[in-house]
């Protein structure tokens, strides 16, 4: 997918910075590559005395991270559970652009209230489409000048589709001219012209704990194939991007359906682990017949939550279950270091260098990958009750809280 630059204005900043590079937008869920990677990145050493708040917004609740493109952050908020708004701001001053809301809000199960029962989904951008997912699995897609809409996509209404009982979860991904999504009922190709189903696969009505994706897909090659790497509530699957015929299929052992991550994918390998199940490395072939098949290399106790990882060279970091940080090597799964615990959930960025950790209780953490300890150089207080995930723009790191938006920025 082409990404767009910042303009020419904003290309100023980089001056303020010895060896400073100008990154891409961060468009989507996790990033421009869906990998919370930023190579291009340069971050300074501290975060005390270096990061800044630039600007603040207030906004009713959200879990959906803040996505930037051409110089214009967007954020999405449920007002008085009963109304979902997106709103575009000037990512460097907080001057609003423009605003846009529409009904569409839900209560969820009693037993899952104590997360909230507001907007889910972080929206994705490209070009002058912005796309949003709202709770009642409705898509809605608008123009990122204006905010006019140029179409929706009631999922329920027009494919019958089940209403997902904890509300719409899966983020979005733009390729090209079309969009993917995992509705409550079926994975889904839609045009990004006119929001029209080209294709739906993976169908599954089968209730609460079955349908409804708590999962985003990525799009990997994967034995000379480029595919979609798809987790249902209960499998991991690779999915032909022209007709969503399923090519292989890994079921995951999980908690009540709740497979969540993120798949992280290194060459021919997936990595996944879920909810009460295990930590898994799968490897992805394809025979001289065509066939293609999917194999165990290994599997460890480490247990995923909400929290997807970030690969570093030969090393996954991931926030676990249990709250505990831990780093696996990718050969075999060893557990190279355990944390003591902090949160219960982890947004994470990286450069390659160094990580970003926005923990739920909004602390902010600054690591230094290594295979020995958990190395955390910095921490800051940036954010009250953060769940969204962490954005990076260039010189600037997006925090989404229940209550606010807020955009700091490098000294």
């Amino acid at each position: 997918m082409c990404l767009k630059s910042f303009s020419y204005a904003l290309l100023a900043f980089s001056t303020f910075l010895p060896g400073y590079a100008v990154a891409a937008d961060w468009n989507q869920w996790r990033g421009p590559n869906r990998d919370s990677q930023l190579s291009e990145s340069e971050w300074p050493d501290a975060l005390n005395g270096r990061m800044e708040l630039l600007w603040e917004k207030p906004h009713a609740p959200s879990y959906s991270g803040p996505i930037t493109q051409d110089g214009i952050v967007f954020t999405t908020e449920t007002i008085d559970k009963t109304t979902e708004k997106v709103t575009a701001y000037d990512v460097k001053t907080g001057d609003l652009v423009w605003e846009k809301e529409w009904p569409g809000a839900m209560a969820v199960p009693f037993f899952a209230a104590s997360n909230g029962d507001w907007i889910r989904s972080t929206p994705a951008v490209s070009g002058n489409n912005l796309l949003i997912l709202g709770m009642r699995d409705v898509l809605v897609c608008l123009d990122t000048k204006t905010g006019k809409e140029n179409w929706r996509l009631d999922f329920p209404s027009k494919t019958g589709s089940p209403l997902p009982a904890f509300g719409a979860v899966c983020s979005p991904l733009i390729d090209g001219e079309v969009a993917y999504v995992q509705s409550g009922g079926a994975l889904v190709k839609v045009s990004m012209a006119d929001g029209k189903v080209l294709w739906s696969s993976l169908e599954d009505t089968n209730g609460m704990m079955s349908s409804g994706s708590f999962s985003s897909p990525v799009i990997a090659s994967l034995a000379g194939k480029r595919q979609l790497v798809v987790q249902t509530r209960q499998a991991l699957c690779g999915v032909d991007l022209e007709n969503g015929k399923v090519l292989w299929k890994q079921p995951i052992e999980s908690f009540r359906g709740m497979n969540i991550l993120t798949p992280i994918i290194k060459g021919d390998r997936i990595f996944n682990t879920a909810h009460s199940g295990k930590a898994q490395l799968f490897e992805v072939t394809k025979g001289d017949d065509d066939a293609w098949s999917i194999a165990e290399v290994w599997s460890q106790k480490s247990q995923g939550y909400m929290s997807s990882p970030v690969l570093i060279g030969d090393t996954i970091y991931l926030h676990q279950k249990n709250q505990r940080a831990t780093a696996l090597g990718t050969e075999d799964g060893e557990i190279r270091w355990t944390s003591s615990p902090f949160g219960k959930y982890w947004s994470m960025a990286t450069n390659g260098q160094k990580i970003l950790a926005l923990d739920n209780s909004g602390e902010l953490l600054l690591v230094t990958p290594s295979s020995v300890a958990l190395e955390v150089d910095d921490r800051m207080k940036v954010a009250d009750n953060s769940w969204a995930h962490i954005a990076i723009q260039d010189d600037l790191v997006i925090v989404r809280d229940l209550k606010a938006l807020k955009v700091y920025q490098w000294k």
